[in-house]
């Protein structure tokens, strides 16, 4: 090669990359199919490897392909917070990209955010919902709600406080099965909701002495959300933020010595801090979380 790659022909590989197919791409660029296509037959010329083979559900990246979509991800973070950062004109103004799990984003984050949008018009927010962290070093955020303390050099981060998470069931659920008294009860003879291929659920409860085949996930799945949905239809006794689940006054808390916590920070890069409308949401994210926090009114059964 004797010439940069056009980010246009990596754009439309990286779209077939996460949607998996020409006709998802071609949507997700707002362009034609046969435009994805011929950008996908250039990138495989001036790299000279095959990108993609067809599957019964769709193109599915070969080894090469796996092997630049890390790059490809990259350059899209970096020109979108080049995006952002023009979309600034030292007022409160401009876009600003926040990341926090899934649950936090659904449930939390938006009334969180809502004052600060209210406050100043021509300010945008992007929430991105997931339970990846996503890098704020290669700027694929501006700000991060995080439940692990980082560790990386250059970035700003504040403590908000500890979120409590603990066993909560429906009171349906619980007029047809009595609450369990130990642990022991709630192992032998209750439905559990939990994840599906993630381990931390069940990581936390062997750490409490449950041995693995005494662990009966009725209910399984990797979306936080369907799990708090599936408690909240009484499907069985799950894990919940007790300050979510105080907002639910269909929940109960069952077994409260059962307890676990998850530190809460709100982090951004050092470089963006002192940006106008990167300061006003990283305040209100702490101070809107430290509210979030001390949410009370549990009922225990």
């Amino acid at each position: 090669m004797n010439k940069p790659v056009s980010w246009e022909l990596l754009s439309s590989f990286l779209a077939v990359a996460r949607t998996g197919s020409l006709s998802a791409a071609a949507r997700a660029q707002r362009t034609a199919q046969p435009t994805v296509r011929r950008h996908i037959e250039s990138l495989e010329a001036e790299l000279s490897v095959v990108l993609f083979t067809r599957s019964q559900t769709g193109l599915a990246p070969t080894d090469a392909a796996r092997q630049i979509l890390p790059y490809a991800e990259a350059m899209a973070s970096t020109a979108e917070a080049l995006v952002r950062a023009a979309s600034a004109d030292g007022t409160v103004g401009g876009t600003v990209r926040v990341t926090g799990s899934e649950i936090m984003a659904a449930e939390v984050l938006p009334a969180v955010l809502a004052p600060v949008l209210a406050r100043w018009p021509a300010l945008e927010v992007e929430l991105s919902g997931n339970d990846r962290n996503e890098d704020i070093l290669r700027r694929d955020a501006d700000v991060a709600v995080r439940m692990v303390r980082p560790t990386q050099d250059r970035l700003i981060a504040r403590r908000v406080g500890a979120t409590v998470l603990g066993l909560f069931a429906s009171r349906a659920y619980l007029d047809r099965h009595a609450a369990p008294e130990s642990l022991g009860e709630l192992f032998a003879g209750h439905r559990l909701v939990g994840e599906d291929r993630k381990s931390a659920m069940r990581d936390a409860f062997t750490a409490m002495g449950a041995e693995p085949g005494m662990l009966r996930f009725g209910f399984r799945s990797d979306t936080d959300s369907a799990q708090l949905a599936a408690i909240e239809a009484g499907v069985g006794i799950g894990v919940c933020q007790t300050a979510l689940a105080g907002r639910r006054a269909d929940l109960c808390r069952v077994l409260s010595e059962v307890e676990l916590q998850l530190e809460l920070w709100v982090v951004t890069h050092e470089d963006l801090r002192d940006q106008p409308r990167i300061r006003v949401v990283f305040d209100q994210l702490v101070e809107g979380l430290t509210r979030y926090l001390s949410a009370t009114g549990l009922e225990e059964r």
